[in-house]
């Protein structure tokens, strides 16, 4: 049996190693490394993919974020409400255009930011809301977008864990996790469901004046070369990494469906136990399993974390200290956000492993000694 790896990029490279191969070596015989055919070629692709009118590709998904709130024009002290489960690059990029980040909770089934906290948390001073698809399901978007209509909010979707995931309206309607909002933004860090081979990240939207303004951000503020109209910043995404994107990119469905595959071993193997509860699929979406997390009840998670390690299986803890409590949002008044449900998954959370590549007796090994420390507490 292989080694168990949190996410096994190796195995899965091995798959499509002939023509990722072939990618990258067009690229270093062309030597257009910077906003080269590869770089055209991939955005028409995740264009025409995603159901987008405009694919803006950047540099990663931190930048991404940055980019959409700085098109938006959003001014400091103005209040962005964002969910404080979640990573930290989500909120970062609020502090850092001195914006005020304000913390809400999430759903405790799905992880995901809760629109009636959304909606409780709306002043005056409210001009944007991130809602984060965290772990491959995505937010409930009818809600979100509803309420941002209501108080003329913009609404930025951070889809870095979710792409290629789909979300149905109550009319039937369907659209990709990132064409929703006003802006989506996603991550192509190697681990992701559609991963690169270093950084890269994309921004969406359907909005043709803001596709333009987010374009000349990420170049510099340009639109024409050597003529600066916005303050902007160096945000490309290399010919390198969006050839190995393009490669990946067809097999993006394909990928899911594995992760699916992988979820519902475990689910199978976890069902109806009292100690241990899996992951919720909301019916408006078709989750895609960016990580398989479970929420202990009863259980010394973090002696199952060592357990696992110690027998050769990788867990992650995502996420140990959430952003309200963070010291980097003390000046921001982190701490004064009380946050019960996100302080409650903090503690009880776990992530096993999730990718393409796990096999059936991996699988069997993973969950055996999940319940083999869980049942002898």
């Amino acid at each position: 049996m292989r080694a168990i790896q949190m996410v096994d990029l190796k195995a899965q490279y091995a798959r499509i190693k002939t023509e990722v191969d072939a990618a990258i070596q067009d690229v270093i015989d062309n030597t257009a490394f910077i906003n080269g055919k590869a770089v055209t070629d991939f955005t028409a692709s995740l264009t025409a993919y995603m159901g987008a009118k405009h694919v803006i590709p950047c540099a990663n998904g931190t930048d991404a974020l940055q980019i959409a709130m700085m098109a938006l024009d959003l001014q400091p002290g103005d209040e962005v409400i964002t969910p404080s489960f979640t990573y930290v690059a989500t909120t970062e990029v609020i502090a850092l255009l001195r914006l005020q980040p304000v913390f809400v909770e999430v759903d405790p089934r799905t992880f995901c930011v809760d629109p009636a906290a959304i909606e409780k948390a709306i002043t005056p001073k409210t001009k944007a809301i991130v809602p984060v698809h965290m772990f491959g399901q995505v937010a409930d978007m009818e809600a979100i977008q509803d309420i941002a209509k209501r108080h003329n909010l913009y609404v930025i979707e951070d889809t870095a864990q979710a792409i290629g995931a789909d979300y149905t309206f109550s009319n039937g309607t369907t659209k990709k996790a990132g064409t929703i909002g006003t802006i989506g933004t996603t991550s192509f860090f190697p681990s992701k469901n559609l991963g690169c081979y270093g950084d890269g990240g994309a921004i969406f939207t359907n909005d043709d004046a803001l596709a333009t303004r987010l374009k000349m951000i990420a170049n510099h503020g340009q639109s024409k070369r050597y003529y600066h109209d916005l303050v902007g910043c160096n945000s490309r995404l290399d010919s390198m990494q969006a050839a190995v994107l393009n490669c990946k990119l067809p097999h993006l469905d394909e990928y899911a469906a594995a992760r699916r595959k992988a979820a519902d071993y475990y689910d199978k193997a976890f069902a109806n136990h009292p100690k241990i509860k899996t992951p919720y699929r909301s019916p408006d979406c078709n989750h895609v399993f960016h990580q398989y997390t479970l929420v202990l009840e009863g259980v010394d998670r973090d002696g199952l974390n060592a357990f696992l390690a110690e027998n050769g299986i990788p867990s992650m803890i995502y996420y140990p200290v959430p952003a309200h409590r963070q010291k980097m949002f003390d000046a921001f008044g982190g701490a004064a956000f009380d946050l019960k449900i996100t302080d409650w998954l903090t503690e009880r959370v776990i992530s096993l492993p999730m990718h393409t590549e796990l096999a059936d007796e991996q699988l069997s090994l993973i969950t055996k000694k999940v319940l083999e420390f869980i049942n002898k507490g």
